[in-house]
């Protein structure tokens, strides 16, 4: 698994240190044993847990790093912690309502030594919590209702990076122009990096 991981960091040329990579490694090999029993998510194979950590690390590249983070509906961890390991010293909130995610996702953060993060096992908009400076989902609901249910945790300087397929550039249409945005495609992903309010 490790080899995997270092040859898909450097197909991508993202750079860590072997710490970072020795923790994805061991998230890997924790959701393999974890997914046999509890089938948390569709990643069965080396290849694919692999490549969703990839699909998770590539926005590093052009985001700036947050003081803060929610992930909604983190899932098996993609992208949320995943950028938890990469980002280790800042506050993490995983909003994840799933028990059996919930509890993985639990057990990853203990067990990776990853104390700033917070698991949320409930539905977002429930979420009581200070702004936060970035806000992720990947595959979660569309983009203008994202926004409107984390309204209550995001502020003029929150950013947004939404991980979407071929649907982002109409879901974009309906945002009315209000917003100041990138999108970073890479193979099927479109990565939707909201900057703020124009």
């Amino acid at each position: 698994m490790k080899n995997k991981i270092i040859n898909a960091l450097k197909l991508e040329n993202i750079e860590l240190s072997q710490e970072k990579i020795k923790l994805l490694e061991q998230f890997a090999n924790k959701l393999m044993w974890y997914n046999k029993t509890h089938n948390i998510t569709g990643a069965k194979d080396d290849n694919s847990v692999v490549s969703n950590i990839i699909d998770s690390l590539v926005p590093i590249k052009f985001i700036s790093k947050p003081s803060s983070l929610l992930d909604v509906g983190t899932g098996a961890g993609f992208p949320g912690l995943i950028l938890a390991i990469i980002y280790s010293d800042i506050k993490v909130i995983l909003a994840e309502p799933i028990n059996k995610r919930a509890s993985f996702l639990r057990l990853c953060a203990y067990e990776l030594g990853l104390d700033r993060v917070e698991i949320f096992k409930n539905r977002v908009e429930k979420l009581k919590s200070q702004p936060l400076e970035l806000i992720t989902s990947r595959a979660v609901t569309n983009t203008k209702l994202l926004l409107d249910l984390t309204k209550d945790v995001s502020n003029s300087d929150t950013k947004y990076l939404f991980y979407k397929g071929e649907r982002v550039f109409s879901e974009v249409d309906e945002l009315n122009n209000q917003y100041i945005y990138d999108i970073v495609q890479k193979s099927k992903r479109n990565y939707l990096y909201i900057k703020g309010l124009k």
